[in-house]
């Protein structure tokens, strides 16, 4: 089973008609959220320890992961409100975000709410805002840390700088996650954003990897993805399909990756030590697979596991 670390909230989506703003549709999100129900989609155990509140919204989404198979022991319930987050695509399907969260559910969670881990946890993941948000930021490094070395730690800073503040102060907060960890996924535009546009995503990799993790994958939208794995890089291309948007994209591609280590090695905390490069290709691919068949799809929603081997099997 994989803990999923992070925030579950409610997706405002503004949909654009010739012009003029006159739709908006609440789901629920998150990416944290998306990866604890992608995993389930596609047969790996999931649980989910995040703050959710008691308000309607909160009940619509703990709803949602459970009516999903996803494991609520480790969640934590408050009377504080959930966070919502408005999106808005482009012509081009890209996803922008505003938030609006301060003190919100999603970010109560503190030290004292961490839990002894059963020891069906064979790995843990962390993403997205609530890596630098406090109290919970502080809570989940803690909970990293006592868990590094006894299990699979991933991360995906998935950046959003509405909510971050410095993205400065916020690349020194991910070096701490990093040094606990043995996955980072991250997007091209993560990098851009923490570096710049004309970063070098290689050299940014093997930075990263510096810090501990062996395994650094990063996401390249329709040109695929590449991994960095020890001093080897793979790189795999991005499936052609028709995209309405790109929202959970990300999300799909880190829950898939991780899915498909799950069916084929276990999650065993040394499952990176030995990797073959040949398994990490499938990974990798599987992963570009479930992403692709995300953007197909209006908002965030997630393949299972037949619709992702439907085309993995016959490719």
């Amino acid at each position: 089973m994989i803990l999923v670390c992070g925030e579950a909230l409610i997706d405002l989506f503004l949909y654009d008609r010739q012009g003029a703003r006159v739709a908006a549709e609440a789901v629920a999100g998150g990416s944290p959220f998306n990866v604890a129900i992608g995993l389930s989609r596609l047969g790996c155990p999931s649980a989910f320890f995040g703050g959710i509140s008691t308000d309607s919204f909160g009940a619509f989404l703990a709803a949602n992961l459970a009516e999903e198979g996803v494991n609520l022991e480790y969640a934590l319930r408050t009377s504080r409100l959930s966070t919502i987050s408005v999106v808005a695509t482009d012509a081009a399907g890209q996803a922008n975000y505003s938030f609006h969260g301060e003190g919100a559910a999603d970010r109560s969670l503190t030290f004292a709410d961490l839990k002894p881990l059963s020891g069906e946890i064979g790995a843990l993941t962390f993403g997205s805002y609530t890596l630098s948000v406090e109290p919970v930021a502080s809570a989940y490094l803690a909970l990293a840390s006592r868990e590094k070395g006894r299990r699979l730690i991933s991360i995906d800073p998935n950046i959003r700088p509405t909510v971050i503040g410095s993205l400065t102060d916020y690349d020194q907060q991910l070096f701490k996650f990093f040094r606990t960890a043995g996955v980072i996924k991250a997007s091209e535009e993560d990098v851009h954003l923490l570096y710049g546009k004309f970063a070098n995503i290689a050299e940014i990799a093997r930075a990263w990897q510096q810090q501990g993790p062996l395994l650094v994958v990063i996401t390249r939208g329709a040109l695929g993805a590449v991994a960095f794995y020890r001093d080897q890089q793979i790189e795999v291309p991005g499936r052609e399909v028709k995209v309405v948007d790109t929202v959970g994209a990300g999300d799909s591609f880190h829950a898939a990756l991780l899915a498909c280590f799950h069916r084929e090695h276990g999650l065993k905390p040394d499952i990176l030590e030995n990797l073959s490069l040949d398994s990490l290709r499938r990974a990798l691919h599987y992963a570009v697979i479930a992403s692709s068949i995300t953007c197909s799809r209006r908002g965030a929603v997630l393949p299972n596991r037949s619709d992702v081997d439907s085309v993995f099997l016959t490719t």
